[in-house]
């Protein structure tokens, strides 16, 4: 599947209503598994999912991939968009607080959001989803938004299914 996600091409960034989100997410679905799947190595995959989510989310200005590398310690992995900060420390920022607490972190507004780490100051909302393999954190995926409220409780709980997948469950993470 080297075309990439087969979905209407839209200007970057435009904000969708909620429900052509949550359509083009579901659309995008079982082209993400076809793609991935029978791959072992978990930077390939990691670089699959990123991209393709990139093109499916066009409401973002990142879309990537922090890989826990140390106990309490998250290192960037495959993304795209602008430069991504390359570490953040299990305490620090919306995707610190994901690792720590293995809970999806839906930030509307992240200035309202004690402790945010400013990667890219054109960043206004985030959703970080962390990812368990095996019973352990393996790492989270990090979705920014020039816009405020840019993701919904819909979208936050589609990608969070998206990683229980069996498809997605069984690759090297």
């Amino acid at each position: 599947m080297s075309e990439g996600i087969l979905l209407e091409q839209l200007p970057r960034p435009t904000l969708l209503t909620e429900a052509a989100r949550e359509a083009r997410l579901r659309a995008a679905i079982p082209q993400i598994l076809a793609a991935v799947e029978g791959e072992t190595d978990a930077i390939a995959v990691q670089a699959t999912l990123a991209r393709l989510l990139w093109d499916t989310l066009v409401q973002t200005n990142w879309c990537g991939f922090y890989r826990v590398v140390a106990p309490g310690m998250l290192a960037v992995g495959p993304y795209q968009g602008a430069m991504g900060c390359l570490r953040i420390p299990f305490e620090r920022g919306v995707c610190g607080t994901a690792a720590r607490t293995g809970q999806i972190q839906r930030v509307p507004d992240v200035h309202a959001f004690p402790g945010h780490i400013a990667c890219d100051e054109a960043t206004r909302s985030e959703l970080v989803i962390p990812i368990f393999s095996a019973g352990r954190l393996r790492a989270v995926l990090d979705l920014d938004s020039p816009m405020l409220n840019g993701f919904s409780s819909d979208e936050s709980q589609l990608l969070d299914e998206i990683f229980h997948l069996e498809g997605i469950q069984g690759l090297a993470w």
